[in-house]
């Protein structure tokens, strides 16, 4: 039997086995988003929201949150190399050739996207977060001006001490501690990590350190004071892509030296980032309606990143402010919830690039400097009739400038000012029955360019960049089976103008274009069941998810090198992604997480003349618990590639010399044990 033929059956006996479940968990239907700051039963929710608690956090290797991202229908995390990897909502990642563009993320109250918009997701430890909220789409109200989504990660919200000891494949070791505990008016919280691995191909190996601290502070039952301190210092290699002849002689080597370049090996090619995170916010009850929240943050980048051709140094100074005031009044049959607020930054980096002389400074190429300041203002108000009629509309003023200087070799300096930009946003749910809804929602996204487009690796200021921009429509429904089956879908439809695009030169170098517009139609589904006991030993426990992503994804008005690209699909978007999740418990104890990745075929440049083959990916993790007097452990092995595929998990679209591929790891393991005190 064929692997596929295997997935298939599976996913009939687990329809079998959920038509016998027993008693089941709190229903899905009611898991509570946050929203920031405004919780909401997800059935009446009118987001595009996907949210990743334990189960699926759970299947994450230490370096990285891939398996619980690629999980979500319409999320996609790819990685390049250990520690160099980039998160997609909707095919976001046309613009992001490695990092995180175009999507918002906070951190419990903070915010981790600089003022430009850019992240470093990859700074974060997968074991920090204990919850993770994924936002599709443009949400503009609360969230500003994205296009892509919005990410909200929370830490350890209850009292938890525990150490995390992993090893595996490749040289692979990670360990953590975390302790978090409520005492008295203080609830703390202290993590710690550190990660290394050898990784599969040459030239990547990859190491971080992390240090987290809060400290959430209820000084009186009206008021909350909440700090915060991260410290990571990530090291990693980058091997580079390979040609398809390149892969196929060898998957393991790093990009090798040409005629004219040397290779990634030789110039030591890698990233260094250091980066420290600190802030404090509060909240204030200031009558029986009215609340008043405000975060102050700062952050300091100190950024390396020896490349085959260059050797760049960043130096980043960010600050970020957060407010708003809150409304809430209650009727009968009528509640009201009304938010205005203001959100903004300023970040503040000097770039300096030198020749590369075998992973060391030489002779220096250009030195200069960016400062970019962006902000918005925003109200949004909730509504709901009877617990049958839900609204959700939001309105943001966005501004975004920048300001550059050229210090060396020669001078020049400039300001640029986008044009401000009102984006609106409106979401109705209608409660059609228990556990049964229907959504409808439009929104306009507005997403700038980034510090590292208008200044790319080409060391070139691209004055001409304009923000993309577009308007996302979509009709969704929620329901509930029976108290055992919750299935969800939503079809889309998202029209984007002034799209950026990304290029490279002959130097392997990136700069990126506004190109056109493009047409992005999708429908995305979930089918997630209830833990089923079956009162018995073999097995004792069963649930099941499957979620699916299949698009229509187009360029429209889109030309390039004199070239027609108009009617091609979506640079580096599958049309289709299938992804499941089956979780067995065997004897009451051993549980068994069996996973499943399909992704179909995928255009690697414009033109649409290379495509990637499509991959099929298995993993499983087994868990067992032991039970002491006054400590869990917890013992698990995780295999990965379970099927020995050979694929990649992150290519490098529009490659100059076709360049495209960085091969991942073929089977591998990570074996570890987890003590809860």
């Amino acid at each position: 039997m064929t692997k596929y033929g295997f997935l298939i059956l599976v996913f009939c006996n687990s329809a079998l086995f959920s038509q016998k479940g027993g008693d089941s968990l709190a229903l899905i239907s009611e898991v509570k988003i946050d929203a920031y700051k405004k919780p909401t039963p997800f059935i009446t929710s009118t987001k595009s929201v996907s949210v990743a608690s334990e189960n699926l956090l759970n299947q994450n290797t230490p370096e990285r949150m891939l398996e619980s991202v690629n999980q979500i229908a319409g999320a996609r995390m790819e990685e390049r190399s250990p520690a160099s990897y980039r998160i997609s909502l909707r095919g976001s990642t046309l613009r992001s050739p490695f990092g995180v563009r175009n999507i918002k993320v906070y951190l419990d109250d903070f915010i981790l996207s600089d003022a430009s918009g850019n992240t470093y997701f990859n700074t974060l430890s997968p074991e920090l977060i204990d919850r993770m909220e994924v936002y599709k789409g443009p949400e503009s109200g609360d969230y500003g001006a994205v296009t892509g989504g919005t990410l909200l990660l929370q830490t350890k919200k209850a009292d938890n001490l525990s150490v995390n000891l992993a090893t595996g494949s490749y040289g692979t070791f990670n360990q953590s501690i975390r302790f978090s505990k409520q005492s008295g008016k203080h609830f703390f919280e202290i993590f710690e990590n550190y990660y290394r691995t050898d990784s599969y191909r040459k030239q990547s190996a990859a190491e971080r350190k992390l240090i987290f601290l809060k400290d959430r502070f209820q000084y009186t039952q009206k008021a909350s004071l909440h700090a915060m301190l991260l410290f990571s210092d990530l090291k990693y290699q980058t091997p580079g892509g390979l040609t398809l002849e390149q892969m196929q002689i060898d998957r393991k080597q790093a990009r090798p030296a040409t005629a004219t370049l040397p290779g990634a090996a030789e110039q030591n090619a890698g990233i260094r980032n250091r980066m420290i995170l600190a802030g404090v916010s509060h909240e204030y009850n200031l009558g029986p309606q009215f609340s008043h929240f405000i975060l102050l943050q700062g952050s300091y980048v100190d950024f390396e990143n020896p490349f085959i051709t260059n050797f760049e140094n960043r130096f980043e100074k960010n600050f970020a402010l957060r407010t708003h005031f809150n409304y809430e009044k209650s009727w009968n049959t009528v509640s009201l919830a009304w938010r205005l607020g203001f959100e903004g930054g300023i970040n503040t980096i000097l770039i300096k690039n030198y020749d590369n002389n075998k992973g060391n400074e030489s002779n220096p190429q250009n030195f200069d400097q960016l400062k970019n300041t962006s902000g918005f203002y925003f109200l949004s108000q909730k509504f709901n009739i009877a617990e049958k009629l839900f609204t959700d509309i939001s309105i943001s003023l966005n501004s975004n400038a920048y300001e550059w200087e050229r210090l060396y070799p020669v001078s020049g300096n400039g300001k640029i000012h986008f044009k401000n930009q009102w984006l609106p946003n409106f979401g109705i749910t209608y409660l059609l029955g228990k556990g049964f809804s229907v959504r409808v929602k439009a929104g306009k996204g507005n997403s700038a360019p980034t510090n590292e487009e208008v200044r790319s690796s080409d060391q070139q200021f691209n004055l001409n960049l304009v923000p993309e921009y577009g308007w996302n429509k979509e009709l969704g429904l929620r329901k509930q089976f029976g108290n055992t089956i919750f299935i969800e879908g939503s079809y889309f439809d998202f029209r984007m103008k002034d799209a950026i695009v990304r290029r490279q030169n002959e130097a392997g170098q990136e700069f990126f274009v506004n190109q056109g517009s493009t047409s992005q139609k999708g429908f995305e589904v979930l089918l997630e069941s209830k833990s089923f006991n079956f009162q018995n030993d073999f097995p004792s426990r069963f649930k099941f998810r499957i979620s699916g992503s299949f698009y229509n994804f187009k360029f429209e008005n889109y030309t390039g090198n004199n070239q027609v690209f108009s009617g091609n699909d979506l640079t580096g978007v599958p049309a289709t992604t299938i992804n499941s999740l089956l979780n067995f418990v065997f004897l009451k104890k051993l549980s068994i997480d069996y996973s499943h990745f399909y992704t179909s075929k995928t255009p690697l440049n414009d033109a649409n003349s290379v495509w990637s083959e499509s991959s099929f990916v298995g993993n499983i993790q087994f868990r067992f618990p032991v039970n002491f007097e006054k400590a869990r452990l917890n013992l698990y092995l995780q295999i990965q590639n379970l099927y020995n595929t050979d694929y990649v998990l992150g290519f490098d679209t529009n490659a100059f010399g076709s360049r495209f591929y960085n091969p991942a790891a073929k089977r591998n393991f990570i074996i570890g044990a987890k003590i809860d005190f």
